[in-house]
């Protein structure tokens, strides 16, 4: 037993340590707000596996699979687990939320802890698959990764975010001492193998890996579906991200999806591609220079109107799974962002981005639902919870039953 009472510590966007009892309503808000299935289920859901399980859109996925499509199955994710003198970290206790919500809904969920990125991994999810459930009908790739080590040779990647071919001078928004900062950054170009290092982390390699792992083990279903989500956004973060290093890694994956959808249509009449989701604020997204300032413009703009991670999940598995049509793009890939990228909203954005100074942003970003959302990413900020009270840390990992 460690009961303590957790304050929200942090270093700009980064908390030190994750509230259980926050992170728990977190995810029973996101259950909730699931639109309920038009009817009831009969037999046995799809069997999914969702790499990436625990936070930002993988989480929603994760979610909104469960409690709209009615799957089973596993995922995979990477966190670590509580220390007498650390919470664990905020994934933990999501997953730990979620799990109890799928077994009361009487789904089979199992969750694993581990380096996705490993060839044990992939053997501990094919024998459970094989063990469990028997065959694979989804595969969700939502992975964000600061270095992957490469399973055949050993070889450790690094992932940069950089501008490509020359420095970017942008806008960012910065909370250091509380206070909202709009400040001007210049991220300098990337440089060497800076951008092959990047492709290798957050390219299609790992998920190309997985669809190969699964196939030699005979466990995708006929009409296996697999979706890598993904993300385009707005000419005023394109220098940073879709045209950056992060973005060749975006335009790898979208290569990969592309080849795999012609290599599952001939295997088991199945399909691959890209989601590209829209802006919201992740742990991950909060990283990255300009986008916490998009983010909030974008939510000045839209208020109420802006779609949250669940909501746009929900819409992708009503499409992976025949309730709406599956209509992608002339690249193959499933939109989500319409609403984003509408020319009167980016428009306004565009206004409002031009004149963002540390003097004007709260009349122009909504500022305290952003914040907000931030805190909430590690279980402050959320509902009734009173944070002056003690709480227990030591939420065991979900069981294997």
């Amino acid at each position: 037993m460690n009961t303590r009472v957790i304050a929200p510590r942090h270093r700009g966007f980064l908390f030190l340590d994750s509230h259980p009892a926050g992170c728990r309503h977190l995810v029973e808000q996101m259950w909730h707000a699931v639109p309920q299935p038009d009817t009831t289920a009969t037999e046995p859901g799809p069997v999914a596996l969702v790499i990436g399980s625990s936070a930002g859109y993988g989480l929603a996925a994760t979610i909104a699979g469960l409690a709209r499509a009615g799957i089973r199955g596993i995922g995979v994710c990477f966190e670590k687990a509580p220390t007498e003198r650390r919470t664990a970290t905020a994934g933990w206790y999501r997953t730990a939320a979620t799990a109890d919500l799928a077994a009361g809904a009487g789904r089979e969920m199992l969750f694993l802890n581990g380096d996705a990125f490993s060839t044990t991994m992939k053997d501990t999810v094919a024998d459970l698959i094989a063990d469990r459930f028997g065959r694979l009908d989804y595969l969700i790739y939502s992975v964000a990764a600061p270095r992957r080590t490469d399973p055949a040779t050993g070889t450790t990647y690094a992932s940069v975010l950089k501008p490509v071919g020359a420095p970017h001078r942008t806008k960012t928004l910065m909370f250091d001492d509380g206070a909202p900062e709009v400040r001007e950054v210049t991220p300098q170009p990337a440089e060497g193998d800076d951008i092959e290092q990047t492709i290798a982390v957050m390219g299609g390699t790992d998920w190309e890996r997985w669809i190969d792992h699964l196939a030699e083990r005979a466990l995708l279903a006929e009409g296996f579906t697999t979706a890598a989500l993904s993300y385009i956004g707005s000419h005023l973060t394109a220098p940073i991200y879709r045209h950056g290093t992060i973005g060749a890694a975006k335009a790898h994956l979208e290569a990969t999806a592309r080849t795999l959808d012609d290599r599952l249509s001939k295997l088991c009449s199945g399909r691959a591609v890209t989601s590209v989701n829209a802006a919201a604020v992740t742990q991950s997204s909060t990283a990255i220079p300009g986008i916490a300032l998009y983010i909030g413009l974008l939510r000045g703009v839209l208020g109420e109107a802006m779609v949250p991670p669940v909501g746009q999940l929900v819409d992708l598995w009503d499409q992976l799974t025949g309730h709406t049509p599956l209509v992608t793009d002339n690249e193959g890939r499933a939109r989500l962002d319409h609403w984003e990228l509408a020319d009167d909203v980016q428009a306004e954005v565009d206004r409002r981005w031009q004149a963002a100074t540390t003097d004007t942003i709260r009349d122009l970003a909504d500022l305290d639902w952003f914040q907000a959302e931030v805190e909430r990413l590690y279980g402050f900020a959320v509902g009734d919870i009173d944070y002056t009270a003690p709480v227990e840390t030591d939420v065991p990992w979900p069981r294997l039953t």
